[in-house]
């Protein structure tokens, strides 16, 4: 099982309330929080949705 590290770079204040709901599905809260995720196709794309607002770190 293969893991993905993704970091919050970007603030959230003035997103849309999908792209809020999609970083706190991602677990991502805080700004420059990184959290470690399972790296499938479907956290692939919530990562695309929000990709203004993330990095993938490692």
């Amino acid at each position: 099982m293969a893991t993905i590290k993704v970091q919050q770079v970007r603030s959230r204040i003035h997103a849309p309330r999908t792209q809020k709901a999609t970083l706190d599905t991602l677990g991502l809260r805080k700004l420059n929080q990184i959290v470690e995720i399972e790296d499938n196709a479907s956290t692939r794309g919530l990562i695309n949705a929000v990709h203004h607002l993330v990095k993938v770190v490692g």
